[in-house]
């Protein structure tokens, strides 16, 4: 898929917002790939501001993947508690005891193999190797897709062809080098989840309106939520 007309002038705005207005989040400040994956994993149905408060203290009592794997089940759950989905908790178990097993130790750094670790699916997989390597991933989750949705407005499929089509897009707009990359996918989640929000985007006040479809031309106060689905393990 071909970058839209708009994307240079989007990534630039967007990226220039970022470095002034990003959110100062715990797992930003790390690369290290287990961190960043306790965080997805919490971050898959909970709140910023819970994950947050829950994050530190599941990693002093598992600060490695080899802590977490040697764990009782009964004992991860139990660090879990409050977060809720506590099926999340399992699949980080697992995938800790698989990657002891089947990678010495080592979370894995590219988006396939990532894919064959217990709870990771497609945003997931994406969402480490970007976030822990710098790797030139696009992890598209609900806040992603829907600032994807407004700013270009692509002609998608239905169901999981047109989920398929918008990570297509997300990689075509991304940048090619990995340190950029990692900062323009935290600027587009950032975006969708303090600006361009389901049922009242602040198109207004957002940085990347004049670069932005939907925003130039005055649309964005009557979008509400409609037509912004996407297939993703993360909420926003």
């Amino acid at each position: 898929m071909r970058a839209p007309s708009n994307a240079l002038s989007f990534k630039r705005r967007l990226l220039r917002w970022f470095r002034r207005a990003g959110r100062q989040l715990p797992w930003r400040a790390t690369r290290d790939p287990y961190q960043v994956l306790v965080s997805e994993f919490m971050l898959q149905q909970t709140q910023v501001a819970r994950v947050a408060e829950y994050y530190p203290r599941f990693l002093k009592r598992y600060p490695t993947v080899r802590d977490l794997a040697n764990a009782a089940p009964g004992h991860v759950r139990e660090a879990w508690d409050g977060l809720g989905y506590y099926r999340r908790a399992d699949n980080l178990h697992r995938l800790a005891q698989a990657v002891v097993k089947h990678h010495d130790g080592r979370v894995p750094d590219r988006p396939e193999v990532l894919r064959t670790l217990p709870g990771v699916g497609p945003y997931t997989a994406a969402a480490v190797a970007t976030f822990a390597y710098e790797r030139r991933a696009a992890p598209v989750d609900t806040n992603v897709a829907r600032v994807l949705r407004r700013a270009f407005r692509p002609r998608l499929g239905n169901g999981m062809r047109g989920d398929r089509m918008l990570r297509e897009l997300a990689s075509a707009i991304l940048p090619r080098r990995g340190k950029a990359a990692w900062q323009f996918n935290q600027a587009l989640m950032d975006l969708g989840a303090t600006i361009c929000e389901a049922r009242k985007p602040e198109c207004p006040v957002c940085p990347v309106q004049t670069a932005c479809r939907t925003g130039k031309a005055g649309r964005g106060r009557g979008l509400g939520g409609v037509s912004e689905r996407a297939s993703v393990e993360r909420a926003p």
